[in-house]
């Protein structure tokens, strides 16, 4: 993202806009999209609660699929009609990607769907990633990888950031400085 476009974000969440990136900019952007969280809580990310809630990583009997058909989801240009998810996440998730589907950002967001249940190890770990529990999700991965650093390199709208906080979803890219295109459910 350039300046511009960060000393929108900085405004919106009560930052000086001044279009650098620093720590006060990140505690403000966490504080707001906590903010915007049904719970307001911190999430719970130890393995003991995540199977407690989601159930034994790659235990696909805690799956259900959801039906996005004609909300312009596309996985690789392909149109996508379900997404299989944990069960527990299934309604906010088709929350979510409704509301995407009502704005443009949202709506290109969608059409760079990259996966949600992936019975995998995080990268560059050892425990499940919570792709494997079905309860998180990809988005527009070319221009936000797990490296990049958002908002200066990854470009991930923050609007779409906002959409799943609404939800109770955690954006990686607001709370972690990359991995801009995983949101996960964790509450």
């Amino acid at each position: 993202m350039n300046q511009a476009s960060i000393k929108v974000i900085q405004e919106k969440i009560g930052a000086t806009p001044d279009g650098f990136w620093g720590q006060k900019s990140i505690a403000a952007c966490q504080k707001y999209l906590k903010s915007l969280c049904p719970n307001n809580d911190s999430p719970n990310t130890d393995q003991a609660s995540l199977t407690k809630a989601y159930g034994a990583a790659g235990d696909e009997s805690q799956l259900v699929n959801i039906d996005v058909k004609g909300l312009g989801v596309k996985y690789d240009g392909q149109v996508v009609k379900t997404i299989r998810c944990n069960k527990n996440v299934a309604e906010s998730l088709l929350a979510v990607v409704r509301e995407l589907a009502t704005f443009d950002e949202g709506r290109a967001a969608l059409k760079e769907y990259a996966g949600c249940y992936n019975n995998r190890v995080m990268r560059g770990g050892s425990l499940p990633s919570l792709h494997a529990r079905g309860a998180a999700i990809d988005l527009i991965p070319n221009s936000n990888l797990n490296k990049q650093s958002w908002p200066i390199s990854a470009t991930m709208p923050f609007s779409v950031m906002e959409v799943f906080a609404k939800h109770g979803w955690l954006a990686a890219g607001a709370f972690w400085s990359r991995d801009a295109m995983h949101f996960q459910k964790t509450k």
